[in-house]
Parts: structure tokens; sequence; C-alpha cells
């Protein structure tokens, strides 16, 4: 939270991977450091069996079907470790699930960032990014599938939670390939979907300017991200991307329209 004081961010959200675990942590340090803290999820999803991932600000922690389904998502991940760390020991690799597990701390949610950072510190690569290109990624020796959540359904468990639902990176990583123009008007006008990351570093130019409009054409709340993950992303810096004024207070009227939590200083 020093970070973002110091990079004169007022607002910042958490949303880490399938858990609301350190919200509480964060949403003090927000205190602390004068930053408000809008609470979060980033939820693991599917789109005609490709992953993508569903933002989910404001909801309701206590909720039972949301939660229920994040543990199904985390037991996925967790059972996925064994295989991934297999199939990497298969093609030369001497790493353990036990080095990946210190990696993650505390955290429920582990997953191939771990996994990567594990790589880093042996030597194996250079950097997460070269991890997942030539080692974690669809189709590379230690990918290996798990259970995510529908897309669809992602949106009203994150509704019923009291949230708003925002489409992330939906045109990078390859999700352009399923999340096509005709998939997000369909999200919005079947599910009421809120909103989409429009400024991300996995856009192109190009792509933000499709995205801005095509938000603006259907309504959503058109938002900016520098999806930080501390030092596991160099291209990632805090506060390279921002939300405009006008759509934050758009995403806390809506989650506080749904009975949602919002948590700031």
């Amino acid at each position: 939270m020093m970070s973002a004081a110091e990079a004169r961010l007022q607002v910042i959200a958490l949303t880490d991977h399938d858990t609301f675990d350190g919200l509480s942590e964060a949403l003090a340090a927000g205190q602390r450091f004068g930053v408000r803290v809008v609470p979060g999820i980033e939820v693991s999803c599917n789109q005609d069996g490709t992953e993508v991932h569903l933002l989910g600000y404001g909801c309701r922690t206590s909720d039972e079907s949301l939660g229920a389904e994040l543990e199904l998502i985390r037991n996925g991940r967790s059972g996925r470790l064994f295989r991934m760390v297999k199939a990497l020991q298969r093609a030369g690799l001497d790493i353990t699930v036990e080095e990946v597990l210190a990696r993650g701390g505390s955290t429920p949610s582990i997953g191939r960032p771990h996994v990567a950072d594990v790589m880093v510190a042996k030597g194996y690569v250079a950097d997460r990014d070269e991890a997942f290109r030539d080692w974690l990624e669809e189709g590379r020796p230690g990918f290996v599938r798990r259970y995510s959540c529908d897309l669809a359904r992602a949106v009203d468990l994150i509704h019923g939670a009291g949230g708003a639902a925002v489409l992330a990176h939906p045109w990078g990583r390859g999700a352009e390939r399923v999340l096509t123009t005709d998939v997000i008007t369909a999200l919005t006008r079947r599910h009421r979907l809120d909103g989409i990351e429009v400024d991300h570093q996995d856009h192109t130019a190009e792509q933000r300017a499709l995205l801005f409009e095509l938000g603006g054409r259907l309504g959503l709340i058109r938002t900016g991200s520098s999806d930080y993950h501390g030092t596991g992303k160099k291209n990632h810096p805090l506060g390279c991307n921002t939300t405009r004024e006008t759509a934050y207070r758009e995403l806390c009227t809506r989650i506080q329209l749904r009975g949602g939590e919002l948590n700031r200083v």
C-alpha cells in the first residue's frame, strides 16, 4: 500500500485469484496510508474451453454460493499443482511441490505464478514471462487443465453476492478468440455484465480503442488496470493504467445498489 501512496494513487482494488484472503490486511493498510481500497476478486472462468478471467468488485465475502464455487476452483488449482510438477519433472526440471507451496506462503490459491517463481529461482528461466511462454501456457510441457467456472454463471454469482462483474483483459492472452463482440454483447444483455477492462498492458492501442467504443455502445463501465503482481510482471508497474473517476463512481453505485461491500477510507 505504501507503493500505491507513493505512486499517488487515490484508489486501488485488491483482486486476488479465487480468494478473498488478504482483503482485511489491504483495507487496514489503505486506512494507514490514506488509499481507498475496493475489495474484489478475480475468478478463474472458462468460455468455450478457453480460460478467461472475471473481476468481481464489492462482493459480499460471506456469500455462500460464490464461496462454494471459489472453493471448487481452488481445489482444482491444488489438484493441478501435483500433475503440473510431475509434468515438469518428466521434462527434466528439478522442481518439487514443497518448493512451490513455500513460494505461495499462506495463500490458498496456489497457481502457475508460484511454479514460475520456483523456475526463476532455480535458473531455468529468466522471469515469469519466459516460464509461461516456454513451459506453462497451453500446449507447453507444464500445462495442465483444471476446473474453472462457466463465465456466464460467474457473472450471475458475482451479482448474487452484491458485486459488479467486469471482464478482465478480454482481448489479451488469446481470450479474444472466445470473448468476441457477440459474446460480450450476449453477456451484457442476458446476464447484465457490468464492465470491461479497456486499458490493460496486454491490449494494443487498436484493441483499446475498439473496446472503448464497444463498451460505450453497450453501456458498460470501461476500466483500466495495471494488473500489478509485485515484481512478477515486469511490464505491469503499479498505476500504469488507471480508471476514470466517472467509471469508478458508476462502479461504486452499482455495488451499493446491489447491497455489496464497499470499504474505503
